[in-house]
């Protein structure tokens, strides 16, 4: 996924990781991570809510929102200082941000099942429809 991310243009390029305690949402991001070339370790933000990872010319902001007591509480990190180009937001939980977050590119809904884990990938946007075929024509290549 990190191979196919597009540009967005003029807004950050935003993923919804969905899913239950122990889904695979954190374990996702840090592969993302790892894929646009982060390197050290990646944290988890449950308590911090918010870390920040520099990866050449993007900012990746990883949101974890799961101990949110209320939206309003998203004020306080300053979310609109990167909410601009070049920036790409991994939103883990984000209906706890009760409306207040930008409208999802790429929605990714983590389960568990008897066979192991699973993700289903949704767009809410045109970036996250081409995003899609993107990945699509990659895996139809491999």
């Amino acid at each position: 996924m990190a191979r196919a991310l597009p540009s967005a243009g003029a807004a950050p390029v935003v993923l919804y990781l969905c899913g239950d305690l122990g889904a695979g949402k954190t374990t996702f991001a840090r592969g993302f991570l790892a894929g646009l070339g982060v390197h050290g370790p990646v944290r988890s933000p449950t308590y911090t809510l918010l870390e920040l990872y520099a990866a050449g010319a993007l900012t990746v902001v990883h949101l974890d929102l799961y101990r949110l007591n209320h939206a309003g509480e998203l004020e306080a990190l300053g979310l609109r200082e990167w909410a601009g180009p070049e920036h790409v937001w991994l939103i883990e939980w984000p209906e706890r941000g009760g409306g207040r977050l930008p409208h999802a590119d790429l929605t990714l809904a983590f389960s568990v099942g008897a066979h192991g884990h699973d993700v289903r990938l949704s767009a809410g946007s045109a970036l996250g429809e081409s995003w899609l075929s993107a990945l699509e024509t990659s895996a139809a290549k491999s």
